[in-house]
């Protein structure tokens, strides 16, 4: 018999997650034959994000009011109840055995409020308007919001980011900055003798469109020692993959020593498509407190770059740091692609994997190239050790790692 369900949820958000609830209430309300307030919380813990958009609907499955999203509000609506009682006297109700009840009820009870009787005609409410976001805004605002509450309710007030010169550093960067404020974010880039002149001009020119203090700790002197200091252990060998990784080891130390040193906290710059194939340095950029873009395919980066730039009428990533082929630059000529799949095509093999739970046979139907499945089935089983150990990241895709997608580091199964 109830006639307004009103459903106090803690709904946690991903990408797209709000036309799935509004098609699943607007069912539940006609179905029931009652309106449903539906309210959800605001706000960000850990590694969810809830994204309010609160909603109500009447029996019809018609949307009366929606709240906005990343914002809290509260939603003033006009329930029309007597047109509810009709529609159910009229036979609206799908189930014969609710009809029956209802007429054993008999009328309902009205209750007035503080001696309001509803005989004088009220006023319209004010129109409350709520913004309709597009899926990459949507995505944006997100991380902001987990950004921003996951350091300050972790009791810090200042950021430190590694620019690198990259999409990735620059998107943290700026979503930092938005969160924080760009006097609560510091800016560090660390160039060796492998980095290429625009990395350091790139991230100089970032932080001057940011507005933010960027420092410069050249790693040479350091990464220097350590070629010194392993060259016994290391003579007959070629220089490879571990000289590589001691530069983003060595940067890692230098962004943890200010973190000790001045109270920052770190945050890492690694996406979701680094973090599936292990295309990252465990102990180097993997070092940080909290890592903004975990969850964020590159190509959903450049996105949000285009986007920023877009939404501020101006150049806030540069175009250089958009336009510039992807390199860890590590090594002299090195890009991302000498290592891994292109991204746009590693990403939808990445999607159907991980998050749809396809199988290596169901991808290769879908008609992706064999070689580029193998190569990222392989890369993703064979990287769970290292996603242990990464920090928390927002969710913002259906299925993260960590929290939605938990598998066994120890495994003897192998698809192929």
């Amino acid at each position: 018999g109830a006639e307004l369900i009103i459903n106090i949820n803690g709904s946690p958000y991903y990408a797209g997650k709000s036309s799935y609830r509004h098609e699943m209430l607007a069912k539940r309300a006609v179905d029931n034959q009652a309106i449903v307030s539906y309210t959800n919380m605001v706000g960000g813990q850990d590694e969810l994000v809830f994204d309010g958009g609160s909603v109500v609907f009447d029996h019809e499955g018609k949307l009366l009011r929606r709240g906005n999203q990343f914002r809290e509000e509260l939603l003033f609506v006009d329930l029309e109840m007597d047109s509810l009682s009709q529609a159910r006297q009229d036979g609206g109700r799908p189930r014969p055995e609710d009809h029956e009840a209802l007429k054993e009820m008999g009328e309902p009870v009205r209750f007035h409020v503080s001696g309001h009787t509803g005989d004088v005609a009220r006023p319209p409410l004010p129109r409350q308007e709520a913004a309709e976001l597009g899926p990459v805004d949507e995505v944006y605002r997100a991380l902001v919001m987990g950004t921003h509450d996951y350091v300050t309710k972790s009791g810090f007030h200042k950021v430190v980011v590694g620019l690198s010169g990259g999409i990735d550093s620059s998107i943290t960067a700026v979503i930092a900055v938005e969160a924080l404020g760009k006097e609560n974010v510091v800016g560090v880039t660390m160039p060796s003798r492998y980095s290429s002149e625009g990395s350091v001009v790139d991230s100089k020119l970032l932080s001057e469109n940011l507005g933010i203090r960027m420092m410069t700790v050249p790693i040479e002197p350091a990464f220097g020692a350590y070629l010194d200091m392993l060259e016994e252990p290391f003579r007959g060998t070629e220089s490879g993959i571990a000289e590589e990784n001691l530069q983003a080891r060595v940067r890692g130390n230098i962004l943890m020593a200010l973190s000790n040193k001045f109270g920052w906290l770190v945050l890492t710059t690694g996406n979701k498509s680094e973090l599936a194939t292990g295309y990252s340095t465990m102990y180097g950029d993997m070092a940080g407190g909290f890592a903004v873009i975990k969850d964020v395919p590159k190509m959903l980066v450049y996105e949000l770059a285009r986007h920023v730039n877009e939404e501020k009428g101006r150049e806030v990533v540069p175009d250089a740091v958009i336009e510039k082929p992807p390199s860890a630059e590590l090594r002299p000529d090195q890009r991302d692609e000498d290592s891994l799949p292109p991204y746009d095509v590693l990403d939808a093999i990445l999607k159907a994997y991980v998050e749809d739970d396809k199988t290596y046979s169901e991808i290769l139907a879908a008609g992706h190239d064999e070689a580029a499945v193998q190569r990222a089935v392989r890369l993703v089983d064979g990287s769970e050790y290292k996603r242990r150990q990464a920090p928390p990241g927002i969710k913002i895709t259906p299925r993260n790692f960590g929290r939605d997608r938990r598998m066994p580091i120890v495994n003897r199964y192998r698809q192929f």
